[in-house]
């Protein structure tokens, strides 16, 4: 994945787009198994550390029912699990359908890791 987004923003390079207009998705869920996805998640700093900002849609995945088991419909708390997750490996931008619920989870995320002891 890293090498792919490294050779995609040298093709933009290239092409006269300027490296600060770019934003990287590691493109979760597609062509990989549900273990690539996880495998993925937990690498993820090392896709933020490429220095772009990331994006990732881990929204309702398929991911979650290899786990889980469970239809679109009752991924919500999973859902919410994997962009804290995302947000705690680098994420900058999470693509997701419960957008308030979200917010409420990234707000958490943010009080509990800016807080001084």
């Amino acid at each position: 994945v890293i090498e792919f987004l490294e050779q995609r923003a040298a093709l933009c390079a290239d092409a006269g787009i300027s490296r600060e207009r770019l934003v990287f998705d590691p493109g979760f869920g597609f062509g990989k198994t549900p273990k690539h996805n996880f495998t993925l998640l937990n690498r993820l700093s090392e896709v933020a550390a490429l220095g772009q900002p990331v994006l990732v849609g881990l929204s309702r995945k398929s991911m979650i029912a290899s786990v889980l088991d469970r239809d679109t419909s009752q991924r919500l708390p999973a859902s919410l699990a994997l962009a804290v997750l995302a947000m705690i490996g680098g994420a900058h931008i999470l693509r997701v359908h419960d957008v308030v619920e979200t917010m409420d989870a990234v707000a958490m995320m943010t009080a509990c890791t800016e807080a001084s002891l």
